[in-house]
């Protein structure tokens, strides 16, 4: 089973696909002839969009720091997303409030399932976040007399076999 039919597998894909169905459903409710819905409606399906997107990158490896980093973009876009959905029940002209309901219903599920899979990333495999803000704990900084170059290991990233180790 490749890597990327794994990640379909995962509760948590799952349930972002859900969301994605249920935003897309939800859009084709909403009236055309209304500028402010259009553009909602637009940040909405790009919110749902990314998110999916985001955990099949964050499960293409396996490096903490980038998982992390993706896993801070799936936050900002399900809160952006559940916000949006939400802002529908103050319009005049929207009616299917169920919709609001059980997108934000599955965006809360999603927030359980989401918090669960953030705790099963390996803190061990890490590399050092100058930026400071995705560094398990416990990890030192590299030592500033170490050559940056040096740092990198390329084997880090990507799957090789033994034969393979002259490419680099």
């Amino acid at each position: 089973m490749s890597r990327l039919d794994e990640t379909h597998k995962l509760p948590i894909y799952q349930k972002a696909e859900l969301i994605f169905h249920l935003v897309e459903s939800l859009m084709a409710s909403l009236p055309e002839d209304d500028e402010y819905i259009q553009a909602t409606k637009e940040f909405m399906r790009a919110d749902a969009m990314i998110i999916s997107a985001k955990i099949a990158g964050a499960e293409g490896g396996n490096m903490y720091s980038i998982r992390m980093q993706n896993a801070a973009i799936i936050r900002d876009h399900a809160m952006h997303l559940y916000v949006q959905v939400g802002s529908l029940r103050f319009l005049e002209n929207f009616k299917d409030l169920e919709y609001v309901t059980l997108i934000r219903k599955e965006i809360d599920e999603f927030r359980h399932l989401f918090i669960a899979w953030v705790e099963s990333f390996d803190k061990s495999n890490a590399m050092w976040d100058d930026w400071g803000l995705f560094n398990p704990p416990g990890l030192l900084p590299p030592n500033e007399d170490e050559n940056d170059e040096d740092y990198f290991d390329p084997k880090d990233f990507f799957d090789f076999d033994d034969d393979d180790d002259d490419d680099f």
